[in-house]
């Protein structure tokens, strides 16, 4: 399938891996405030959860780590109070993200960030990246019942943008992050985050591109 066989009116963004290189950042995180409970997982094991919402994470490593740790919450806050320390002192787009959101800025297609990360990290990343304005809307699954891959982000962030879903490209880079797209009815884009071992799934992706740049480079083609 070729970007040229649909119109798109909305581009809505992950943000991990996608707009920012926040994957080792959140295995430095996560790793820090793990070894302070006790916890021998490694970076690698952290690729079981990727594309979930951090309490998701802590949920699933307190049962199957066995920390019986009651105040969940606590945990996740230490976390993004790490988190947002890392960002700003690596407050870095990946390669192609500022010339992508330059370029569609200048169109009439509307753009969207819909991430599992909590409203706070995002604003530390619009804000240390410098890159809030280029938004028409912006939602956290923090606010939503269910995390990706549950679709609720990606629809919540439509209706903001008045687009329906069928007119949105999401651009993904985790597993859970493609389903969450496809299950919102969206086309969408797998720009793989280069520090996991590559998953075969996300071949379900309707486009695949190496980066923001060979995406930018296909969509300017289309447009």
């Amino acid at each position: 399938m070729s970007l040229n066989d649909h119109t798109f009116r909305a581009v809505i963004f992950d943000m991990d891996g996608v707009l920012i290189d926040s994957e080792p950042l959140w295995k430095i995180a996560m790793l820090d405030v793990f070894s302070s409970l006790g916890s021998t997982l490694t970076a690698e094991d952290f690729q079981r959860t990727v594309g979930l919402r951090i309490d998701q994470v802590v949920e699933y490593w307190n049962h199957e780590d066995q920390w019986g740790i009651d105040d969940i919450h606590s945990v996740v806050n230490q976390i993004i109070d790490r988190m947002v320390v890392l960002i700003s002192e690596n407050p870095y787009p990946l390669p192609g993200v500022i010339d992508t959101l330059d370029y569609l800025s200048k169109t009439d297609i509307k753009i969207g960030l819909a991430t599992s990360s909590p409203q706070r990290l995002i604003d530390a990343v619009l804000k240390y990246l410098n890159i809030g304005p280029y938004f028409d809307a912006v939602h956290s699954a923090e606010f939503e019942r269910y995390g990706k891959p549950h679709p609720d982000v990606y629809l919540k962030t439509a209706e903001s943008l008045a687009v329906k879903p069928n007119k949105c490209l999401v651009i993904e880079d985790s597993l859970n992050g493609v389903i969450s797209g496809k299950a919102a009815m969206m086309s969408v884009v797998c720009i793989p985050e280069k520090t996991h071992v590559p998953n075969p799934k996300l071949i379900v992706a309707d486009y695949h591109f190496d980066n923001m740049g060979d995406f930018l480079s296909d969509f300017r083609v289309k447009s």
